[in-house]
């Protein structure tokens, strides 16, 4: 995939947290996945910023992409697009594909690529 040569482009005011994105509506649909249940974003390990998929990172950043780290898990890196609620990856992982603030469904297909975005548990761990 193709890096970016000029400057990210601005955060996007519409959210609390740091956001890009490829066109990405108000619930963080964006032009890769803008399914009714891709209400998500994730937040990149590398850069701390906010994406609603890994192809917009791709897309808005200078640097590969890494998922969150593990070591940080009690921190915000989860962000439902239905109702700004942040969570934990821990708590996004247990949520059962749906927001616990809203109630919103989260795309459970996001389960086919998670090591993108959340750091896996060690082998035997």
């Amino acid at each position: 995939m193709g890096r970016r040569t000029t400057a990210p482009p601005a955060l996007d005011a519409r959210f609390a947290v740091p956001l890009r994105g490829v066109s990405v509506d108000a619930q963080t649909r964006c032009a890769h996945y803008d399914g009714p249940t891709d209400v998500v974003a994730l937040r990149a390990g590398c850069c701390g910023v906010y994406h609603p998929c890994h192809a917009c990172h791709d897309e808005t950043a200078d640097h590969a992409s890494r998922p969150w780290p593990r070591a940080r898990f009690s921190e915000p890196s989860v962000l439902c697009g239905a109702c700004g609620t942040t969570m934990t990856a821990p708590a996004y992982l247990a949520s059962g594909h749906e927001c616990p603030a809203c109630g919103a469904p989260f795309n459970p297909g996001c389960a086919a690529h998670r090591d993108l975005y959340i750091e896996p548990a060690p082998p035997g761990g």
